[in-house]
């Protein structure tokens, strides 16, 4: 039997045995490593960290984890009987509606592939069977073989600690397309059972077996030998499997057989509470070293069981969330359900190597890994705008670092451009971790991945009508960038976020901008005047993304002054009331070099209403209703040209004050004759 560990929050061990009080992932049992001695492993672990970058930042977790918990000691004394009762009969509804919810139809099988790259590694070499294998460097160990696991050795140890656990070790580097391709054969054989199946990992899966039990009549523990028969005839690996009727348990009984054995949970009520009542905490997904420490030394919580018996306390201490987690796992409750479908929300990849400060060695790493960022989203077929640099230092404090760019990218040349600049912005830093990820994907609002190049409503009618119609049969709608007129959309400029993860966050750490910044033309004119000659332009815009020259910022800078200017020379009155200061020759709106503006950048011109920047969306959407509001105005007869200015007519309730008039002019626009927008598409696409 294991030692009892010494657990933080309890009495300070003996000087002599100071690694007592330190606590470590790697003493915590998993599969393979039953007989270990832990004392002995967390000994070493403690000599061979002492005084390291690493030690010191495992010394500031543990304080901070001992803050918690001494927080949470303090709530806890201070809650009255009359609160323990209010919160007793608040848990014990909140478990009958839970206990409502379960669903014993289902039978989930949970798959677990067997030390699954040292498995791989010693399948293409033979020479390695029945030796202590680790798949990694002396940096970090990504998975351990079963022989290494008997001396202490597992999985995110660093090789050099694991080196002196044991002395034979054989390291393998890592070959992740090789990973990826037995990945795939397994999960050929899972597709057979269930083609919904839900992958975890390259290593795991959960598949809902209920109706190839009930099709073939067979029983689930049938189908789990099964299962793994296959898997080992198709892929020459072994895995281990799980039974039960959530996933959550599934998870839980994939482990206790392990290596290349099963384990199956009755669909019974009876069964899945006697199952659960002796089940140690630690063994539910979710639950780690943290939450354990705190439920242990807080609420002596020890086992499944013990969350039911003290969920009093879990629901008066703990968000509602977090408390319904609780006692969900208390009453042996998991997902049942298939998950629908959901978009991905972000897609990346890091490495983890030895601390260098070697800015060549860096940069390469960099390369790498855009390079791979760039071929998963390829494959997935996505574009993402905002890409997030992820820096580990040799001193384990974590950084990333943001930009948001002006249009969708994937190309491995776009990614490493900006992730580079990035970095160069941390230079000098000595790293020993780096990752990049991708987010802010394009797709629209039902979560459809739309073609990248996906116009605006403007786009559409500036480049041709639904008929086929050429782009210079069409009047431009929008403004065209001139000398007299000019808009800025702050969109078109990437933004840049700069954020440090750690125990202690570095306050003083400030946002990272890139040297370079970009600007995007969104509309531009259909025909283009050179010398005095309309020069017809190409029927279908593209939108374009470049740098600018200090030219060009001068030249952008002198519109806006221009325009500001005759902004402030025009009567406040009129572009109030949906009118930019123009001169009476320009005659009809159509005519116009700019439809309407966004005063001070967040006011609209024609209504008035207040729309801050950072609302792209519905900026773009009020732009629309404008548009189509005109559009219809001049489908119906209605002679712009002629157009005569009219000041709204105050509302009745008006006072006579100017701040409240002004107030009162922000109404939406649908107080005036208005007709959808959809409306305006049926009404007229035969026209288009």
């Amino acid at each position: 039997m294991a030692k009892k560990q010494t657990s933080v929050g309890s009495e300070e061990p003996s000087s002599s045995r100071p690694w007592e009080s330190y606590h470590t992932v790697y003493t915590n049992a998993k599969a393979g490593m039953e007989g270990v001695d832990k004392e002995k492993v967390q000994r070493i672990v403690y000599e061979m960290s002492k005084g390291s970058k690493y030690f010191e930042n495992e010394e500031k977790k543990d304080a901070y984890m001992k803050q918690k918990i001494e927080n949470m000691r303090a709530q806890y004394t201070k809650l009255t009987p009359q609160d323990i009762s209010h919160h007793q009969k608040m848990a014990d509804k909140r478990i009958l509606e839970l206990e409502v919810t379960r669903d014993l139809s289902r039978i989930w099988l949970h798959v677990d592939m067997d030390a699954f790259y040292a498995a791989v590694e010693t399948l293409c070499n033979p020479s390695l069977k029945g030796k202590p294998v680790a798949v990694g460097s002396m940096s970090m160990i990504s998975t351990a073989s079963y022989e290494a696991r008997k001396f202490g050795v597992r999985a995110a140890m660093p090789g050099f600690i694991a080196r002196k656990l044991c002395p034979e070790l054989l390291f393998v580097p890592v070959d992740f397309q090789k990973y990826t391709y037995y990945s795939n054969l397994t999960r050929k054989v899972f597709q057979n059972y269930d083609p919904n199946f839900l992958a975890a990992s390259l290593d795991e899966a959960y598949l809902d077996i209920t109706t190839v039990c009930k099709e073939r009549g067979i029983t689930s523990e049938e189908v789990a030998d099964e299962l793994r028969q296959s898997v080992h005839l198709e892929s020459g690996l072994t895995c281990s499997a799980g039974v039960a009727p959530n996933r959550l348990l599934a998870k839980v009984c994939s482990d206790i057989n392990k290596p290349n054995g099963q384990f199956v949970l009755p669909n019974d009520r009876s069964a899945v509470m006697t199952f659960i009542s002796s089940l140690p905490i630690r063994k539910i997904g979710g639950i780690g070293k943290v939450t354990e420490c705190i439920l242990k030394d807080v609420f002596e919580i020890t086992t499944c069981a013990d969350m039911l018996q003290k969920s009093s306390f879990i629901c008066a201490l703990f968000s509602r969330s977090s408390a319904d987690f609780f006692l969900s796992v208390g009453l042996g409750l998991g997902g049942t359900d298939t998950p629908q479908y959901k978009m991905r929300k972000s897609i990346s990849n890091e490495r983890t190597f030895s601390a260098t400060k070697d800015e060549a060695l860096l940069f390469q790493k960099l390369v790498d890994l855009s390079e791979m960022l760039s071929a998963d989203m390829i494959k997935e077929g996505l574009f993402g705008r905002t890409l997030t640099l992820k820096l580990k230092t040799a001193s384990f404090e974590v950084r990333t670092r943001a930009v948001t760019l002006p249009s969708y990218i994937c190309s491995s040349e776009e990614i490493l451009n900006h992730a580079s600049k990035l970095l160069k912005a941390e230079f000098p830093v000595s790293l020993r971790l780096m990752g990049l990820r991708m987010s802010h994907f394009s797709e629209d609002k039902n979560g459809i991945p739309p073609d990248p190049t996906q116009k605006t409503l403007s786009d559409f009618i500036l480049a041709r009508d639904a008929s086929g119609g050429k782009t210079s049969d069409c009047r431009p709608l929008v403004s065209d960038v001139c000398d007299n007129t000019f808009s800025v959309d702050l969109n078109c400029y990437p933004t840049y976020s700069a954020e440090t993860s750690c125990d202690l966050r570095d306050s003083s750490m400030e946002n990272q901008t890139s040297d370079s910044t970009f600007s995007r033309s969104i509309l531009g004119n259909t025909n283009e005047e050179v010398n005095g000659t309309v020069v017809p332009q190409s029927s279908e815009p593209r939108a374009k993304v470049h740098k600018p020259t200090n030219t060009d910022h001068k030249m952008k800078f002198e519109k806006i002054d221009s325009y500001t200017g005759q902004l402030e020379a025009c009567p406040r009155d009129n572009w109030q009331n949906g009118f930019s200061c123009v001169d009476d020759e320009a005659g009809s709106i159509s005519d116009r070099k700019q439809f309407f503006v966004w005063v001070d950048d967040y006011k609209c011109s024609i209504c008035g209403i207040e729309l801050p920047t950072s609302f792209i969306e519905e900026r773009q959407e009020h732009s629309d209703f404008h548009l189509a509001e005109r559009l219809q105005g001049e489908e119906s007869g209605n002679n712009l040209r002629s157009f005569v200015p009219q000041q709204r007519a105050a509302p009745k309730c008006h006072t006579g004050s100017s701040g409240r008039l002004k107030k009162k002019q922000k109404s939406s626009p649908t107080a005036s004759k208005y007709v959808p927008i959809d409306a305006f598409f049926v009404k007229t696409n035969q026209n288009f």
